[in-house]
């Protein structure tokens, strides 16, 4: 599953952020959403809790409680880095950029989409064949 190597790169991240293992508080938790009668008898889903920051991380990514383990220290790593760099993680980021692009769009900046399709119809209608009729 998780190669010794990957394992041994986090325990470094971890140590050069100041994450011991004593801080951390893990359960293991049943999973919600879908997946049925599996997913409510089996406890893969893992619960950290990192004292120190008051971080909370839930992860049931995988079926694995292993993998599981694996990703939420993983994402303790990447929350700890965006509070001490005080710069947006890459998944603040799409979140961000999914955001602006359903937001509503200005009366004015429809308009010009309007104008901006018009013109590339009336290029269009320039490019046919002329009609035998016409």
């Amino acid at each position: 599953m998780i190669g010794q190597d990957k394992r041994e790169a986090l325990n470094r991240r971890m140590a050069e952020l100041g994450i011991l293992e004593d801080e951390l508080i893990e359960r293991f938790i049943k999973g919600t959403g879908h997946g049925g009668q599996k997913i409510n008898k089996t406890s893969s889903c893992v619960y950290l809790h990192h004292r120190p920051s008051g971080i909370e991380i839930k992860c049931q990514a995988q079926r694995s409680r292993e993998m599981n383990r694996f990703l939420a220290r993983r994402e303790l790593c990447d929350r700890i880095e965006e509070i001490e760099q005080g710069r947006k993680s890459e998944r603040r980021q799409r979140i961000e950029k999914i955001r602006r692009q359903k937001r509503r769009r200005s009366r004015r900046q429809r308009q010009r989409d309007v104008g901006l399709k018009r013109q590339h119809g009336q290029k269009k209608e320039l490019r046919k064949r002329p009609h035998a009729g016409d």
